[in-house]
């Protein structure tokens, strides 16, 4: 928890992955064509790396075309809020080696009820998070 003088503390890694684990639901930024797009998505983890599937379309397409990505996660309670982003690097699944061993070892369905089959896996370059104690704001001088 951040001490009274710095309502912000800064999370570690350790902190983060724990954060991510517990959070089933996250949003996704991407850019293609000059434009940002942000998509909600589920995920899950799965040897270091966040699993997401995705039907054919928008998404797949740019996550196909510009491969950097952002995905966001937050969450709060009464007495404190986080926030964790991962910086990485998007891969649509394509051997069925790979496919095979997603379907097999990462517990992920969609949350709609559509036919999601491509797999996409997120490597992470970058994980920070930040913890946030919630108050009234301070009084100004």
């Amino acid at each position: 928890m951040s001490d009274a003088m710095n309502p912000v503390e800064e999370l570690d890694e350790r902190e983060c992955w724990e954060l991510l684990e517990l959070a089933p639901f996250g949003r996704l930024a991407l850019a293609a064509g000059g434009e940002i797009d942000i998509f909600p998505i589920n995920y899950a983890i799965h040897d270091g790396a966040l699993y997401l599937r995705t039907a054919p379309g928008t998404k797949l397409v740019e996550l196909t075309a510009h491969p950097e990505v952002a995905l966001e996660i937050d969450g709060w309670d009464e007495g404190e809020a986080y926030s964790v982003v991962v910086k990485g690097v998007a891969e649509r699944l394509e051997a069925a080696a790979d496919i095979e061993h997603a379907e097999s070892a990462v517990p992920l369905t969609p949350w709609a009820p559509t036919l999601k089959y491509r797999w996409v896996r997120i490597r992470p370059r970058h994980v920070t998070g930040r913890r946030f104690r919630r108050g009234p704001e301070p009084e100004r001088d």
